[in-house]
Order: structure tokens, then sequence, then C-alpha cells
């Protein structure tokens, strides 16, 4: 009987399927390993942008996480929104006791501009999340927010690995795709554990339906760290993968769409 790498996401859910629990799981799926989830919001959200947010209590969080953890185990878990300081601090508290790996992703703002995380809440991300992370993966934007440091070019992203590997965790994946784009330049991503550095290009691709794109590179290496991949490993395969998701997302809706989880599973029927 194979029994695949259980990964753990403890995030936000998304009515319209393309970030969030929802991202996470089908990236999950697509890279081979058995995805469960702790629930710490209730958004209703589309292709325009997220309508409403209802945030759990700490209690439920508490219960999921422990529910799931006690009896299955986990060999990695990925973290997303976590809306309040006090759901911040309830599942830091819960991951100081683990031993499997555990990725960051400080998700502060949707992809439609919609904040996600009370400003109250960033000394929590700061002084109590961050410590307990494998890897930290956050974007220029959430960056900023807990640094207070703007990335404008890729000779900044050193600066701004430094001051997020400051906060504690092992390894800082800031990704660069918010940089201001030139003719033919690639989509870079600096992972860093303040001595290693792995530059990571991929080929930009000129499509507009991204939601979900940080959900999606955070699952990713949760998938490949529960599979064994070292840091560098797991971070080269979620890129790969990512960028393969952003090149096939399609359109939903009237706004932004997802990228396509299933792009592998695609492009293999579509031969």
């Amino acid at each position: 009987m194979h029994i695949p790498p259980r990964v753990l996401t403890v995030a936000g859910s998304d009515s319209g399927g393309g970030a969030g629990i929802q991202a996470d799981l089908k990236t999950m799926l697509a890279l081979g390993t058995h995805g469960m989830s702790v629930v710490t919001a209730v958004t209703a959200q589309n292709s325009l942008g997220v309508q409403g947010a209802w945030e759990l209590p700490a209690e439920a969080v508490r219960a999921q996480f422990r529910s799931v953890v006690d009896d299955i185990g986990v060999q990695a878990v990925k973290t997303g929104m976590l809306s309040s300081a006090e759901l911040v601090e309830t599942v830091a508290d819960l991951l100081a006791g683990l031993r499997a790996p555990v990725v960051i992703d400080p998700v502060g703002v949707s992809k439609h501009g919609d904040a996600l995380l009370a400003a109250t809440a960033l000394d929590a991300v700061r002084g109590a999340l961050l410590p307990t992370a494998t890897v930290a993966t956050p974007n220029l934007d959430e960056v900023a927010q807990l640094t207070g440091i703007r990335v404008e070019e890729e000779a900044d992203m050193r600066r701004a690995a430094a001051a997020i590997l400051d906060f504690g965790p092992r390894w800082a994946l800031i990704k660069g795709g918010h940089l201001p784009a030139g003719r033919g330049e690639s989509a870079v991503d600096l992972l860093t554990d303040g001595t290693e550095e792995h530059w990571l290009r991929a080929p930009r691709h000129d499509n507009r339906h991204t939601h979900g794109t940080g959900c999606t590179l955070a699952g990713a290496l949760a998938a490949q760290l529960a599979k064994g991949d070292t840091v560098p490993q797991a971070a080269a395969a979620a890129k790969d993968y990512v960028t393969g998701a952003l090149a096939a997302g399609f359109r939903l809706g009237a706004g932004i769409g997802p990228v396509d989880h299933g792009w592998r599973w695609n492009r293999r029927d579509a031969h």
C-alpha cells in the first residue's frame, strides 16, 4: 500500500477556488502528496476581489490542527492567511512543537489589493511566526510591510532577504515577480539562508490570469519538502511547477483568473 507524503495547509478558504486552501490542496495533489487543511478564515471571493472575510475562532483552528497532527501526522506544513494577531500567535504556538519543515507565506494583501492581515498582527508575524519557519516566502509587497524595505531592482533583494532572516526563519525565498519587467527579462526569486544563495529564474509569461501564484508556490515548496527534497531542491521544483501553472492560467469570471494547478495533466491529455 502506497501512502503519499502528508502535507498540511493552515490558511483561508477562497470560494473562487484559485488561491488559499483550495490552491494548496490542488497543488499538493498535483505533486503527489496528500493535502490536509486547517481553515483559518472563510472568504467570499471571486475573480474581481474579496467581498467579505470571516475569521474562525482560535479554538477552531487549534482543534483542526491537533486533530490532524495527533492522528495522521504531517511531513510538512504551509501557512497562508492568518488575519489577526490572535490567529498568528495561536498558529505559531502550534508550529513551535513540530519537527516537520514549515513554509510560512506571510500573506498580507490579495492579488486584487484587498488587505488579508490586520496591521496589528504584523508584530506577531515578525516575533512569533517567522521564527518557526524553515522557509519564509514573502513577495515584495510583504517584504515592505514586514521590513520597510522597498525592493525596486534585483540588487535590493539581498538586503530584503537579510532583513527577513533577521526575524528567525532558516531560509528566505524573496519572490521577485512584482519587479518591473524589462524586455526579455526573467522572473527572478532569491533563496538564501544568509550563507548559500540561489537565484531562481524562469521566463515571464504575458498572462494576466495569475490568481493564486503565491499560495501555489508555497504549497509546492511544502509538498517537495514533504517528499524529502532539500530546501534548494524544493524551491527549484516549486518554481518550475508554478511557472508552468502561470503560463497556463485561464480566464474565469470578469476579472483575474487563476493559475492552472493541473497544467501537467492537461498538457499530457492534450497529447
